[in-house]
């Protein structure tokens, strides 16, 4: 009866109690309540809950590449937390609500999208793509303000990519950084079943603008 209802005091209770035909003493019940175990911190009920529902969860996020010439490349991909399998990626330079919704449904084409999509607080993730995420069926949850560690399989892979990948080339034009992480979406860079990364040799990347 506390777990269900925490905001419950002792009289409360022992007056539940009593209704239900325990014949017990509000001092027993209170004395019970200052031993009873406390309810798991919003920490281990986040991480509980990413435990419990891995199948059903998705994440999306970006993450900036800059240039030779000094422009940003904005880098968006959704990964599933099952098994850390890229569903989507794609880069550009202008990531309008617009891209980024039909970004979404090219991650699930042919099949049902999962039940929850994490994503962050970026003002890019606006009503347009909330509102386009519950038409697909699928349950957007934002993650806290300044609080990364609430999507940490998306910010593994972005970590993984830059120092298996990204950190060795530099990118000359814009938009192929899908080719050069095209073996990471393919494999993972950050691969769990084997703990293998992707290596690639340093060097000028040149990539086709869009």
């Amino acid at each position: 009866m506390t777990a269900e209802n925490p905001t419950w005091g002792a009289p409360r209770i022992h007056g539940e109690l009593l209704k239900l035909g325990f014949q017990v003493s509000e001092p027993t019940v209170s004395r019970w309540l200052r031993r009873a175990p406390r309810a798991p911190d919003r920490a281990q009920r986040w991480l509980m809950f990413l435990r419990n529902h891995r199948e059903a969860i998705a994440a999306m996020d970006f993450f900036t590449v800059p240039t030779i010439t000094f422009g940003v490349l904005y880098c968006f991909f959704v990964i599933g937390h099952d098994r850390r399998k890229i569903l989507r990626f794609n880069v550009t330079r202008n990531p309008s609500a617009l891209w980024i919704v039909q970004q979404m449904r090219e991650a699930w084409p042919y099949a049902t999208a999962r039940k929850f999509l994490l994503l962050d607080r970026d003002s890019k993730f606006g009503h347009e793509v909330l509102s386009a995420s519950r038409a697909m069926g699928t349950r957007p949850i934002r993650t806290a303000f300044r609080s990364p560690w609430q999507n940490g399989v998306a910010e593994r892979w972005i970590g993984s990519c830059r120092r298996d990948l990204l950190d060795h080339v530099i990118v000359v034009l814009t938009a192929a950084t899908i080719r050069i992480t095209s073996s990471c979406t393919r494999e993972g860079c950050e691969q769990p079943l084997t703990g293998a990364p992707c290596h690639h040799s340093a060097g000028l990347v040149y990539v086709n603008s869009h």
